[in-house]
């Protein structure tokens, strides 16, 4: 895993690079180092960079991989993933992670136990982050009532907990075809809050900004925010996915268009 000191970049596709964002904020917060993360199609390595950390679940996905095997003779790698016979374990050191590969499309757990990892390893604490999302798991989605039958969400983080609501709002997008989208809190208000309105709801990771509460009044859209850590908050967008996606009569770990893994033939991913 990354020293501290090191420069780092982080990357990932889908989930994976929502979690990279997050550890890439923290880990920088907590001066720890430059850490950036990246889409690996849109990646910078120029930069100066001491180590590439991949996420990928499967360790099968095309863009990952050729990344890897681009930069193997010039830049120390770790990749986190689940399988250790995937190809990527040949391009990278592995940190392995093979109790929580889900046979679902969609990632949870595969995502939050490797944030959960990485941000043990940068020295947090996450006892009560775990009781806390016990407890959600234990309240079902019973406080969730606006979101249960809301057109539209938006998602707004601060800091690490963007990478969070980036996630979030993909997670609905993927398992019951929500039209949700996702903001810095401070962005919000420059555009996106325009098409907020009653029977929608702004969903708040992180402390809130000053007046984000009264300006959203305004508008008539609902504000969920719960006073809990971020990951354990996702674990009540996770309860939200299953209600949604029954409710709307799809199967919310088998959506549709998607596969476990994105794998490219050798033209397209050029």
């Amino acid at each position: 895993m990354p020293a501290a000191g090191e420069r780092v970049a982080v990357v990932g596709c889908g989930t994976s690079l929502f979690m990279a964002r997050a550890y890439a904020a923290l880990r920088e917060s907590a001066g720890l180092g430059v850490t950036d993360a990246w889409s690996p199609t849109e990646a910078r390595l120029d930069r100066g960079y001491d180590r590439v950390v991949a996420i990928t679940r499967s360790g099968t996905t095309t863009e990952v991989l050729d990344l890897l095997a681009a930069t193997k003779d010039r830049l120390p790698a770790t990749v986190i993933t689940t399988s250790a016979t995937s190809p990527a374990v040949a391009l990278a050191a592995p940190v392995l992670t093979p109790d929580v590969d889900e046979q679902s499309v969609v990632q949870t757990r595969f995502a939050t136990t490797t944030l959960a990892m990485l941000r043990w390893h940068l020295g947090e604490d996450l006892t009560e982050v775990a009781a806390q999302a016990e407890a959600v798991l234990a309240t079902g989605v019973s406080e969730l009532t606006s979101a249960l039958a809301a057109e539209q969400i938006t998602f707004v983080g601060r800091g690490w907990t963007n990478g969070i609501a980036e996630e979030a709002a993909l997670k609905l997008r993927e398992a019951a075809q929500l039209w949700t989208e996702s903001y810095p809190m401070m962005e919000y208000r420059h555009g996106p809050i325009s098409i907020a309105a009653p029977g929608r709801v702004v969903w708040a990771f992180g402390d809130l900004v000053d007046n984000f509460s009264a300006d959203l009044d305004v508008t008539g859209a609902d504000l969920q925010w719960a006073p809990i850590d971020a990951m354990a908050d996702l674990v009540r967008v996770h309860l939200l996915c299953i209600a949604r996606a029954q409710s709307a009569g799809l199967d919310p770990a088998q959506p549709r268009n998607l596969s476990r893994s994105v794998v490219l033939d050798r033209q397209e991913a050029r």
